[in-house]
């Protein structure tokens, strides 16, 4: 199973917390690649040198555009889940659609996102 990271994982990441980088290290080891969605990405880049350590923890994921089909599906999602955030149900929406579980910063608006999406997907907090 693979997974896919929301924004609070890249901020983690970017902030050099050691259990971001050692799970983000486990996965590589056993050939997972961590899915980010192209709007996490947008939401957590802000450029520069000081995100070099963000860079490089990117450089090991999938970083997954989103395409009409999806942006449709991520809209449904939120109308379904009474939510506003687009980010948060395009981690959900990517998750879905791949059977990956979601690693995440905000558990209970990831989960209800879920719930709204009809399927059982781990959720883990970093």
């Amino acid at each position: 199973m693979g997974v896919n990271y929301d924004t609070g994982v890249l901020i983690s990441a970017e902030r050099g917390e050691r259990t971001t980088w050692s799970r983000h290290r486990g996965l590589l080891i056993v050939g997972a690649v961590p899915v980010v969605s192209a709007p996490v990405l947008a939401q957590a880049w802000r450029g520069g040198s000081r995100q070099a350590l963000l860079a490089r923890f990117l450089a090991g994921c999938e970083v997954e555009a989103m395409t009409p089909a999806q942006a449709r599906a991520t809209g449904e999602l939120l109308g379904a889940a009474g939510r506003a955030d687009i980010v948060d149900a395009a981690v959900v929406e990517s998750a879905i659609r791949h059977g990956n579980a979601i690693l995440t910063a905000d558990r209970r608006d990831i989960e209800r996102l879920v719930s709204a999406g009809g399927r059982h997907l781990v959720v883990e907090e970093v």
